[in-house]
């Protein structure tokens, strides 16, 4: 694939991700202002950290990783009809141990329940154990659509994959819109839950009917006697690990969290959400746009280093661009994005400040996760799905042992409020982040040559952004009392405008390139207008 189709492809891998975060965004801003930070809302937020591990590890993590670089690989060398085998063989072995996953997980979920979330007595113990058994299923079909969307990336086709999450979160604000003004808090946590559940049936029925179009002869059986599926459980064991060990990461989050006063789960699940969009609209879209492209790459000369690193180093560059004012944005202006999108309702202004000081702390590793994500693709594509699990565990210890330090005594010995502490928590996955990031390049680049952005993009990238944050800071103390979302437009708007000229005006290609893109719409869309 070339480089201008890699960008096509990230182009809709990220419009995918933007309108499912948009709607994401619209679900969470509805739930708050029916739930706030109130016991429902955590219960509710931990409830769904169980089972959406099926569906962020089996489907977004090791799925991916293992299947797309054997299934593309044959699609590529024009043997379609067997990669649609092989691709009917791992859906049948998923779905067989994911159905036994949710069952388990549905007849265990009081124990799952103790040992994700110790904190929690009480009625908010038998609600969020409620709330599990709900979602689990729902769960169970989430990883089957990620199946789908494994197999249209590898035919690249990325934008319905990626926009399918938007019908999840669509018959989600329709339950809390119609039952919210009428159900108690309790029963509408339960009543959302089987609200995911419609949603997430809907988004497997959109993507099957493209799915067959693309790969016509998939057939579901049982088929362990094939190479290249043997190939693809050999590699998701490894990278179930690594994700595994990324998941347990978050989960020690929601583990400490839940040991902090009542609000400081769904504070972090919140901040979660809106720390997200960035690592997901830029790292995921350049990292999934490229790992097909890698993988043939990889497969058609495994001895070429160079355009490997030249795919690596320009993805690396185009998510920076993004990321490095998406984290100065949370550092600085916070309260203002929190605000915009939450406070409503139950959801306070206090809230806002308490989600913006956890929203700060994400900041710290904000770039180093979005990066490591390629990082691991670029491994992935080399069929070398050890050396990110190893750094992985890495990471989740220091995330442990960091956490907990972070979380529990220092606001103590600060002499803070123990809520505190979820703030904690997110500053010391950063920094985490940052030593998994270090090891995944120093590696590759023994491996294939010197990797990396170079120093002077990066002190241009956050010199800019720090600029527009002032800017943004005076505009901010001038104004009166709006709206939030009015505030936003206020303060955010000349934020962006001062970013995106000082990159201009240093010439960083990458703003280059957006204005060139930008003037070429234009002239497409004036010349269309004019016929």
């Amino acid at each position: 694939m070339k480089p201008a189709s890699t960008r096509r492809s990230a182009f809709f891998v990220a419009l995918g991700i933007l309108l499912s975060r948009i709607a994401g965004l619209i679900r969470q801003r509805v739930f708050a202002h029916y739930f706030g930070l109130g016991l429902e809302a955590d219960a509710f937020f931990a409830a769904f950290r169980i089972p959406n591990f099926l569906q962020t590890l089996f489907g977004e993590g090791a799925l991916s990783a293992s299947f797309i670089p054997v299934y593309a690989s044959l699609v590529a060398k024009g043997e379609q009809r067997h990669a649609d085998r092989v691709a009917g063989a791992v859906a049948s072995l998923l779905a067989l141990v994911v159905g036994v996953i949710v069952l388990v997980g549905v007849v265990a979920t009081p124990l799952l329940i103790d040992l994700i979330a110790p904190g929690f007595e009480g009625g908010k113990r038998e609600l969020t154990i409620r709330i599990v058994r709900v979602l689990f299923p729902g769960a169970g079909l989430l990883v089957l659509s990620a199946w789908c969307l494994g197999v249209l990336n590898s035919h690249h086709r990325f934008l319905l994959s990626y926009t399918a999450p938007v019908i999840w979160n669509v018959a989600m604000i329709a339950t809390l819109l119609f039952f919210g003004p009428r159900d108690s808090l309790p029963r509408l946590a339960v009543t959302l839950g089987w609200g995911s559940v419609v949603g997430s049936a809907a988004m497997i029925a959109i993507q099957l009917p493209p799915v067959f179009r693309v790969a016509p002869d998939v057939r579901f059986a049982l088929d362990v006697a094939s190479q290249e599926v043997r190939t693809v459980v050999r590699n998701f064991g490894p990278v179930f690990i690594s994700r595994g060990a990324v998941q347990v990461s978050a989960y020690i989050d929601t583990l400490l969290a839940s040991l902090l006063p009542t609000g400081a789960v769904a504070g972090l699940l919140n901040a979660q959400l809106l720390y997200l969009l960035p690592v997901s609209l830029f790292g995921m879209s350049v990292s999934a746009a490229e790992l097909p492209a890698m993988s043939g790459v990889a497969h058609i000369d495994s001895g070429a280093t160079d355009p490997l690193r030249k795919r690596l180093d320009g993805g690396l560059r185009q998510i920076a661009f993004f990321v490095i004012p998406s984290a100065v944005a949370f550092l600085a202006l916070g309260d203002i994005v929190a605000a915009a999108v939450l406070q409503t309702g139950r959801f306070r202004r206090e809230e806002s400040v308490y989600v913006w000081a956890i929203l700060a702390g994400s900041a710290v590793g904000l770039l180093a996760s979005t990066l490591g994500r390629l990082y691991s693709s670029t491994y992935y594509a080399l069929r070398d799905t050890r050396t990110p699990l190893t750094y992985a565990i890495v990471r989740v210890v220091l995330t442990t042992v960091l956490g907990y330090l972070f979380a529990i005594p220092l606001p103590r010995w600060l002499g803070v409020a123990s809520m505190w502490g979820a703030a904690g928590l997110t500053a010391s996955a950063g920094m985490a982040g940052w030593v998994e990031l270090l090891l995944l390049r120093s590696t590759l680049n023994a491996r294939i040559g010197p990797t990396g952005l170079p120093a002077q993009y990066v002190v241009k990238l956050w010199a800019s952004a720090f600029a527009g944050a002032a800017a943004a800071w005076a505009v901010k103390l001038a104004v009166p009392a709006f709206h939030p979302i009015t505030t936003a437009i206020l303060v955010l708007g000349p934020y962006g405008v001062v970013f995106f000229a000082m990159t201009f005006a240093l010439r960083i290609p990458e703003a280059s390139n957006a204005v060139a893109r930008l003037k070429a719409s234009r002239y497409t869309s004036g010349r269309k207008s004019g016929q």
